[in-house]
């Protein structure tokens, strides 16, 4: 074989080689379209407070002494949500610490009621002795019961209802007439921690 002739057999090759890449190329060629969206997506919040530590809108700090059976110790409170949406519950828990028999009795120990007022509770009397009294309409918040207690459902609060509200509320303690002599001398300090939860979810 001459050189010519190889020369032209390499060249057939190669030439064939760059055809066939070509061919492969146009195999894998497509037409193709797009689009595209976008959807801005946030989370909502729950958000609860008291008011003002010490004021007409959070009496709970202040205490009482010297209660005999029969007494009763009222303290209002103003509980506020600025949420994103209503509340799906809101409960409170109450601890004792230190502790005593005015707490672990739960028949004759110190039992408590929550209403709420439709209006800002009007406060009377000399600290700590306050007395209050609505110039709007009452409801139960929480019926009687012993002062501690786990997550206690309070109930007919506008939280539950709309998504930036406020509930007056007056926290009512009360030793029973039947403490005996063993309750004299005793002290516990309450402690009272309120706990909103999100409403149900849903579709958006």
């Amino acid at each position: 074989m001459t050189n010519s002739t190889l020369f032209k057999i390499i060249g057939s090759i190669a030439i064939l080689a760059a055809a066939a890449s070509i061919a492969g190329l146009g195999t894998f060629a497509t037409f193709t379209s797009s689009t595209s969206a976008s959807t801005s997506i946030s989370s909502g919040t729950v958000s609860i407070a008291l008011g003002a530590t010490g004021s007409v809108t959070n009496r709970l700090t202040v205490n009482a002494t010297n209660i005999v059976p029969g007494d009763t110790i009222q303290r209002s409170v103003d509980l506020t949500s600025s949420s994103s949406d209503p509340l799906g519950s809101l409960s409170l828990t109450t601890s004792a610490l230190p502790t005593s028999l005015l707490d672990t009795d739960p028949t004759n120990g110190l039992q408590m009621t929550i209403t709420k007022c439709s209006a800002p509770w009007t406060e009377s009397g000399t600290s700590p002795a306050f007395t209050y009294s609505c110039s709007g309409t009452t409801g139960s918040v929480l019926a009687s019961r012993p002062v501690i207690g786990s997550n206690m459902s309070l109930t007919g609060l506008n939280v539950l209802s709309s998504a930036s509200a406020t509930d007056h509320l007056l926290v009512t303690l009360s030793l029973p007439a039947s403490a005996d002599n063993t309750f004299q001398g005793k002290s516990s300090t309450v402690t009272y921690a309120f706990t909103g939860t999100q409403r149900a979810a849903t579709n958006k």
